[in-house]
């Protein structure tokens, strides 16, 4: 409703079009990641990734990210650098659908050195009362639809430095699993934003649940949005392992099982729907632009609740 520089930012929610709101918020960063982009001078798309981590943890709710603020903390104001955080995400913005309608940008001597600054975002989104996502509706006999990652998105950067570091590579450097490229460049491939393809996917009916796959990657997120006494059981020969994680299991000498709960190993969202629905979602999901796998089901957990089962890792993960 206002431009930028009051004290702050007003958005007016029955302009949007709601009726019944329920607003949803959500906060984030974009972690060690932040380290590679500011050591290898990589800063145009770290935006992107402050959007991407706050906006898809609304989706999953059901929600419309309507407004996003973000807060840029550095010991000394490099504008230059500023500009091209803040410009990855106005883009990011773009990309979901929501206002950038204010933020913070904090000079600290003595708190950053050097070039180095800290981000942190903030999305608020709304969704109809009758149509929020809690997962509550998930049941056995629900298929697993995976939506393709873009890559490592924004978790894991600890130990993806550790394992970079080990051997002395170089940011600018081609990638080992990806030659054509250097390997700042691939690591620091932006999050996908999921909202519109989503909120596509949520209006055509039969979505039961969406789970963003973040920190704990796939065997700890999925649970989040399933009832009591269910559990996701995943066949990973059914989406391809992108040569990142492959290389990432073999250079850190990490199991499936320490891959699956550390990385997305692939797969951005995963969507829980009514198995009539999967087909006609399938299709919805990539006239949208998405990549989508049929990927596992819900089935009963028979000891209660368990984390994520992923089978045939061996074959399709090692082979």
């Amino acid at each position: 409703m206002t431009g930028l520089g009051g004290f702050g930012g007003l958005f007016d929610i029955k302009a949007a079009g709601f009726e019944d709101p329920i607003l949803v918020a959500a906060t984030d960063g974009v972690g060690t990641k932040l380290r590679i982009a500011i050591d290898s001078g990589r800063l145009g798309t770290v935006g992107i990734d402050l959007v991407a981590m706050c906006v898809n943890d609304l989706v999953v709710q059901g929600a419309e990210p309507l407004f996003f603020l973000d807060y840029f903390a550095t010991g000394s104001l490099d504008v230059e650098s500023a500009e091209a955080v803040v410009g990855g995400i106005a883009a990011g913005c773009g990309q979901a659908g929501c206002a950038l309608i204010g933020g913070e940008t904090a000079e600290m001597p003595g708190m950053y050195k050097d070039d180095d600054f800290d981000l942190a975002g903030f999305a608020v989104g709304a969704v109809e009362r009758a149509d929020v996502l809690t997962g509550a509706e998930t049941h056995e006999g629900c298929v697993v639809l995976g939506i393709a990652a873009s890559g490592l998105h924004a978790n894991g950067f600890s130990l993806v430095r550790k394992i970079v570091a080990d051997p002395g590579l170089e940011w600018d450097a081609p990638a080992p699993f990806a030659p054509e490229r250097s390997l700042g460049d691939t690591l620091l491939t932006p999050t996908r934003i999921y909202v519109k393809s989503c909120l596509a996917a949520i209006a055509a009916g039969g979505v039961r649940g969406l789970a963003h796959i973040t920190g704990g990657g796939l065997i700890e997120n999925i649970p989040r949005v399933l009832g009591s006494n269910l559990r996701a059981e995943l066949d990973a020969s059914t989406w391809p392992l992108p040569p990142v994680f492959r290389w990432l299991a073999d250079e850190g000498g990490l199991d499936s099982a320490e891959l699956a709960r550390t990385f997305n190993c692939g797969i951005g969202m995963a969507v829980i729907a009514e198995a009539e629905a999967a087909d006609g979602l399938t299709r919805r999901l990539t006239d949208a632009g998405e990549t989508v796998y049929r990927i596992g089901t819900i089935e009963r957990a028979p000891d209660g609740p368990q984390d994520t089962v992923i089978s045939a890792t061996d074959r399709a993960w090692r082979g």
